[in-house]
C-alpha cells in the first residue's frame, strides 16, 4: 500500500494513496490553499511536486482550470505522418494528466470532503471505490471524474435504439456515441426471421451492456455479455434489470468467451493499438489489439453451424498508421475465417468537427464498420 507524507502546521501526515489510472504515490507533497498563486502551482506541479489542497472547494477548481490553460498555451505539435503526430498528441496528453493530477486531496473517513463549500461526494465515491478503508489521498482531478460519473448513472445515457437509457458505472466505457449501437440494431442477423430455434448470442466486452440489451430487444432468446472489468459486469447487470430482460440476458466474467456456442457472437474491442493510461480509457486503447486478435482468435470455436461473428471496429487506427487494412484482414484469415459482409457508418461526434483536434484529418474521415465474419 502506497502513503503520501506533508507536513502541516508543523506536524508530519499521512495518507493512504490511491490512483485509478495507476499513478505512482507523489514524493514530495506541499499544502496549497486559496493564496497559493497559479504560476507558483504550476511551476511546482511541472517539477513532480504535489499540492494538497487544503483550501476553497471552488478555488480548487479554478486552480485546476488555470493549470489547464497553462498547458494549453503550448500548440499541439504536428508528427511527419500521422502515426508520428498520434504518438506526440498521446504524450501530450500524458505530460498534461500527470501535471493535473499533481493537485491532491484528502477523503477523511466515511468519504467525507472536509473542504470550504465542498459538495457531498460520500455516494459518488461509494460507487466508483466501494466502502470506506479511513482516509485516502486521490487526484483532485479524479474526484471530479468520479462526480461526473456519479452524475451519468443518475441521469444516463439516451440509446435511441433501445428507446431508454443506459446508466454508466464509473471506469466503464459510456455508449455516447452511438455509431456502433446502430450499427448492431441495424445489421440483418445470421438467421431466417420468425420463430423457430432458439437463438444464442454471445458479446463479448459488455460494458454497459448496451448490445447485449439491443441484441435482446431484437427477438434473440438467450444472450451472454462479458467482460474482464467486474464494474462493467455489475454495470451490465444492473442496466439489464431496469430494462426488464433478466432471464433473457446474463452478464459474466472475466473470461473473454462464456462457456458453450452461440449463434451469434459481438465483439466491439478498443479501436486502438495503444495502451491505456486509465480505467475508463481501456475501453478505446488496447494494447497491440490483443482484445481483437483474442476475439478473432476464439470465433470458429465458438460458433453454431451457419453462425457469423460480429466484429464492430473503426478505421480510426488505419488513418492514424497504427494498423493497416491487410493487417487486418490477415488477422482474419489466420484465424479461419472469412468476411460475408460489412455494413459501415460515419461519425456523428463532435471531434469529427472539431478542426483544431490535431488528429482531425483523420476523425473526420473514419468509418466505423461491422464485419460479418464466418468459417472459411
Amino acid at each position: 500500500m502506497s502513503t503520501i507524507h506533508w507536513v502541516e502546521a508543523h506536524t508530519t501526515h499521512a495518507a493512504r494513496w490511491h490512483s485509478e489510472s495507476g499513478a505512482p504515490a507523489p514524493r514530495r507533497v506541499v499544502v496549497a490553499d486559496d493564496r497559493t498563486r497559479a504560476d507558483t502551482a504550476y511551476r511546482l506541479a511541472c517539477e513532480g511536486t504535489a499540492l494538497l489542497w487544503r483550501g476553497d472547494y471552488h478555488g480548487g477548481r479554478r486552480l485546476l482550470e488555470a493549470l489547464g490553460r497553462r498547458l494549453d498555451r503550448k500548440p499541439p505539435r504536428v508528427g511527419g505522418d500521422p502515426a508520428d503526430s498520434f504518438r506526440l498528441h498521446r504524450r501530450a496528453r500524458g505530460h498534461r494528466a500527470r501535471v493535473l493530477g499533481r493537485v491532491l486531496l484528502v477523503l477523511e473517513d466515511d468519504h467525507v470532503l472536509a473542504l470550504r463549500r465542498a459538495p457531498d461526494v460520500r455516494r459518488a465515491c461509494a460507487e466508483a471505490y466501494g466502502p470506506p478503508r479511513g482516509a485516502v489521498a486521490i487526484a483532485f482531478r479524479e474526484l471530479l471524474g468520479v462526480i461526473g460519473a456519479h452524475h451519468w448513472r443518475l441521469k444516463g445515457v439516451p440509446v435511441p435504439a433501445l428507446d431508454a437509457r443506459i446508466h454508466p458505472h464509473y471506469g466503464v466505457f459510456s455508449p455516447v456515441r452511438g455509431e456502433y449501437v446502430d450499427l448492431v440494431a441495424r445489421a440483418p442477423l445470421p438467421w431466417p426471421t420468425g420463430r423457430g430455434a432458439a437463438r444464442t448470442a454471445f458479446d463479448l466486452g459488455t460494458g454497459t451492456g448496451v448490445l447485449a440489451a439491443v441484441l435482446a430487444r431484437r427477438g434473440v432468446d438467450r444472450v451472454v455479455g462479458t467482460d474482464v472489468n467486474a464494474r462493467a459486469v455489475a454495470c451490465a447487470r444492473e442496466n439489464i434489470d431496469r430494462l426488464g430482460l433478466t432471464g433473457r440476458v446474463e452478464a459474466t466474467g472475466p473470461e473473454l468467451f462464456p462457456e458453450g456456442r452461440a449463434d451469434l457472437v459481438v465483439c466491439n474491442p478498443p479501436w486502438l493499438p495503444a495502451r491505456p493510461t486509465s480505467a475508463v480509457e481501456q475501453g478505446v486503447y488496447d494494447p497491440d489489439g490483443r482484445m481483437l486478435h483474442s476475439f478473432l482468435a476464439g470465433l470458429a470455436d465458438r460458433l453454431e453451424p451457419a453462425g457469423e461473428g460480429w466484429l464492430v471496429l473503426s478505421d480510426l487506427a488505419e488513418r492514424l498508421g497504427l494498423r493497416t487494412r491487410d493487417e487486418l484482414l490477415a488477422a482474419v484469415a489466420a484465424a479461419g475465417l472469412r468476411v460475408v459482409g460489412r455494413h459501415d457508418t460515419r461519425p456523428r461526434h463532435p471531434r469529427a468537427r472539431d478542426a483544431a483536434d490535431p488528429l482531425h484529418a483523420a476523425r473526420a474521415a473514419e468509418v466505423t464498420s461491422l464485419w460479418r465474419l464466418s468459417p472459411a
